[in-house]
């Protein structure tokens, strides 16, 4: 080969592995606008280029400019009609789109959205975000569009042959949707024993805090933090106490733990925490030092709403 071309080749190389890590170094830290720009930019010489065209989708995903990703998706489905994780994620722009305007319009969108998860699913029997999805989707429609239980049923058993934990989570988060609490607190505790994750335990929370039985909530939290050891579960309990009027001695004591040991990897800014200590205070009818501390939250996040009107009702 002409040295010249060699060169030219291996430069090409180089660029376009270059672009492709950029753009994934960017959606790693969230600068998604920046992630976009790269791969436009490279689409305009690589128009080929599927990992390209499929990393410009997740940029415009992640920016929740769903007509946009649904372009390059759809665009990958055709390039490869039987790569089943194009056809997930077409399936899931379009859903999200789908949540995104008025119901009526929505309902033109449905059925596109639920052949492309059926498409994903029968072309990869192993994949478990598709199986998810379509628990969700079947869980979430009503029966007058195709929504079902028994079918979001058929996928949860084809999870659990996956994935155990999965599988359970899935047939809790169904029959707390049907309205069989029993049956989907017996499978969110399946879960939690042989997955015993973050996951698991902030699911059974929630549906105790569905249920109104915060103290369930609370005594779940505590087996998870005696687990897991998780800071985060801290701010939880108190979150609990807190919107309960519950055990605020406990409420309190676990927040003061949370704020004391604060990371950026435990998810909630510190101005909750103080909103939440607020929120224990005015329940104890103690005025100065609920104003005290969500006073501190308002500094710490001045816009939102929530804070001020907290304020006001002090």
């Amino acid at each position: 080969m002409n040295r010249f071309f060699w060169i030219f080749f291996i430069t090409t190389i180089g660029f376009s592995q270059s672009a492709k890590e950029n753009t994934k170094a960017f959606i790693a830290k969230k600068q998604f606008k920046k992630a976009e720009n790269e791969m436009v930019e490279f689409i305009k010489s690589h128009p080929k280029d599927e990992e390209a065209i499929e990393l410009l989708g997740d940029a415009y995903g992640h920016q929740k400019k769903w007509d946009e990703a649904i372009e390059q998706y759809k665009l990958l489905t055709e390039k490869q009609p039987n790569n089943a994780n194009y056809h997930y994620k077409y399936g899931g722009s379009l859903g999200m789109k789908a949540l995104s305007i008025s119901k009526i319009r929505a309902l033109g969108i449905i059925g596109d959205v639920k052949s492309a998860f059926l498409k994903a699913a029968k072309l990869d029997p192993k994949h478990i975000d598709t199986r998810w999805a379509l628990v969700e989707l079947y869980v979430s429609l009503p029966g007058i569009v195709g929504g079902s239980f028994s079918k979001a049923l058929k996928y949860a058993d084809e999870l659990e042959k996956l994935s155990k934990v999965d599988g359970y989570l899935a047939k809790g988060y169904v029959y707390e949707y049907d309205d069989e609490p029993e049956l989907a607190e017996k499978y969110y505790r399946l879960a939690i024993k042989v997955g015993g994750s973050v996951t698991c335990y902030e699911k059974m929370t929630n549906f105790y805090e569905g249920q109104n039985q915060p103290d369930k909530a609370i005594n779940n939290l505590e087996e998870g933090h005696k687990k897991l050891q998780r800071n985060a579960m801290h701010y939880q309990i108190g979150k609990v106490c807190a919107d309960y009027n519950i055990q605020l001695e406990k409420g309190e004591k676990c927040l003061n733990a949370y704020l004391a040991n604060h990371s950026a990897k435990d998810g909630v800014p510190k101005e909750w925490a103080y909103y939440r200590l607020a929120q224990i205070h005015k329940h104890r009818a103690d005025k100065n030092e609920a104003l005290k501390w969500i006073d501190k939250a308002i500094s710490g996040l001045p816009d939102l709403e929530i804070f001020r009107e907290f304020k006001e009702s002090i």
